[in-house]
């Protein structure tokens, strides 16, 4: 069965409706207290209205999450590519904005990956640009208004969830699902404008759509309320589909709309890094210049959509909608120098600087809306805890042989951000398995965890074990500390590998570095035994200080093999099938 994580409306949508609702309410029920010529049911109106509406939506997240579920690693690829250059940009941009249903989602995982530091402002702007032309591929579903067959997809999509095995089945039955609700929606919608045909202040208001800037305006404060340029295309479609709405007033709703889902990634950018605040400014200036360039020009790109279209006015408004934003990416691509520029310009960097602490760097909240990128991003989070793990562990050395206590302050410091990280990756991963999970998501997740909880207690006995050893070292009057080096040396080079490899293995998910991480357990043991026989032969029991000293050291060979161990531990996690 489908979870009821597939089937809440977006968080933010839900008081927008409301109010729009109450709106709408106030407006119907002084319109029903004036003379009319004909009886309008305006309870039975707005309940149809809204309820389409919200079936409309229903099936936006159904559809779009079932399409996620089933290509979550396509997400990935294409994200890893973004930003090679202006084109593949705008690419990538379009096809996950037309997956995910709104270039709200992609601009907001855009201003995520710019606070990680995954991509600059400059790289950005290309993807913006595509994430337009994604949005308009929705309104072209739209336009084909199948909605007396919708029935059909949401009954086969039911049954498939319901009987389904197979994780990706069941995800297409889910798109199935969502397509039927769309189309559903869009006719309890359609239905529901019947009698205002008729209904002379109705009339009257579409007629001020008639002028572009009223449109424009009446799209942007609408979709700015729904949180969904779809939904505000989706009714001019269905009131076009109803003779309710001409083909320039239903183009000026469309291009209000790309002004108004600018507002999702605005409130999303507050209290974000700089760069992420730009790339909203981004949004906000490529598609307000757009419209300006193209508001005077409206009943031309009418006069084109005509041209390009066989069919009415529903599918000659999407047309004209897909048409505004290609031409425009098509235009502006080569300045998006400009637009990063123009932004920088608008939002300056602020001068006063505070002293930051370590907070994670790639655990994106954006992202937990692709369960699989955002795993993505708790492995390189993963990989920079492991970074700085690798750094403890390189202090230990410094600290007996340049006997400075100054290391071993360098190591506990270093912990503590090991502390930060490590509870930030678990809350993270918490909030992952929230969502609904394929079964390839829940191991990697389940990995994930239990390779955190590990690199953590391999900190910590750095930090405990290793510093306190080494503290012990440097009070020791024993001047010999080539002996250490040449008793540790090899040892300590062999498990500082094993470490790496380990972090390696679940940073990159790579199999090879956890076999070879894995393949160390013979060596180092052996370098164990041998340094364990050597010291036990070397003990002088007669002077006390030096007992003590080889002590010390023998207790420093299982710490290391300790060490060895929990990054095998790691290493199996990885080679562990997904």
């Amino acid at each position: 069965m489908v979870s009821t994580n597939f089937i809440k409306i977006k968080f933010l949508r839900i008081p927008f409706i409301g109010f729009s609702f109450l709106i709408i309410l106030c407006w119907s029920a002084f319109a029903s207290t004036q003379p009319t010529k004909i009886d309008i049911d305006w309870f039975k109106l707005n309940m149809e209205l809204f309820g389409g509406l919200a079936l409309f939506l229903l099936g936006l997240d159904l559809l779009s999450e079932g399409i996620k579920k089933a290509t979550g690693d396509t997400f990935k690829i294409l994200l890893s590519k973004m930003t090679k250059n202006r084109l593949l940009g705008a690419i990538s941009g379009a096809f996950i904005t037309a997956v995910l249903n709104s270039s709200s989602i992609t601009t907001v995982l855009i201003v995520g990956f710019i606070s990680a530091g995954v991509m600059t402002l400059t790289q950005s702007v290309g993807v913006i640009m595509g994430a337009n032309i994604g949005s308009t591929m929705t309104a072209q579903l739209l336009a084909f208004n199948i909605s007396s067959y919708s029935l059909l997809p949401l009954a086969i999509g039911f049954f498939i969830t319901f009987v389904a095995k197979n994780e990706t089945i069941k995800h297409i039955g889910m798109m199935l699902m969502g397509l039927g609700l769309i189309f559903f929606g869009m006719g309890i919608m359609s239905k529901a404008m019947v009698p205002l045909r008729s209904y002379e202040p109705f009339l009257s208001f579409l007629q001020t759509m008639e002028r572009p800037m009223m449109g424009v305006l009446a799209g942007a404060a609408f979709t700015a309320l729904v949180q969904s340029s779809a939904a505000t295309v989706g009714i001019a479609i269905a009131m076009a589909s109803e003779q309710l709405l001409t083909l320039p007033a239903g183009i000026a709703l469309a291009l209000g709309a790309n002004i108004g889902t600018c507002v999702t990634a605005l409130l999303a950018s507050i209290g974000k890094p700089v760069e992420a605040v730009r790339a909203a400014i981004v949004h906000v200036i490529f598609n307000v210049i757009g419209v300006l360039i193209w508001l005077p020009l409206i009943y031309h790109l009418a006069h084109l959509a005509i041209i390009i279209s066989t069919s009415g006015i529903p599918r000659q408004i999407a047309n004209a909608n897909t048409l505004f934003n290609v031409i425009n990416t098509a235009l502006f691509i080569s300045f998006t120098p400009w637009f990063a520029k123009l932004a920088v310009k608008i939002y300056p960097e602020h001068t006063i600087k505070t002293e930051i602490k370590i907070k994670p760097k790639y655990l994106v909240e954006s992202t937990l809306a692709i369960p699989s990128l955002a795993l993505e991003q708790v492995r390189k989070e993963f990989g920079r805890m492991g970074q700085i793990t690798l750094a403890m562990l390189s202090e230990f050395p410094r600290a007996v042989l340049e006997r400075d206590k100054q290391h071993i302050e360098t190591i506990v410091m270093l912990d503590d951000k090991i502390d930060v990280l490590e509870a930030a990756i678990l809350d993270f991963l918490g909030r992952i398995r929230q969502m609904t999970l394929t079964e390839k998501e829940s191991n990697v997740y389940q990995q994930l965890i239990t390779a955190t909880v590990n690199l953590e207690i391999l900190a910590d006995v750095i930090e405990k074990d290793l510093a306190e050893k080494a503290i012990k070292i440097i009070k020791q009057q024993n001047d010999n500390y080539e002996d250490i080096r040449g008793t540790f040396n090899e040892l300590y080079i062999s498990v500082f590998q094993s470490v790496e490899l380990a972090i390696k293995s679940i940073r990159d998910n790579d199999q090879e570095a956890a076999a070879q991480a894995i393949s160390k357990k013979e060596k180092i043991r052996n370098l164990c035994e041998q340094l364990l026989i050597r010291e036990s032969q070397h003990i002088d029991y007669k002077r006390k200080e030096t007992l003590e000293f080889s002590r010390i050291k023998m207790s420093l060979i299982d710490k290391m093999r300790r060490i060895h161990r929990l990054a095998r531990r790691i290493a199996k996690i990885a080679s562990s099938p997904e």
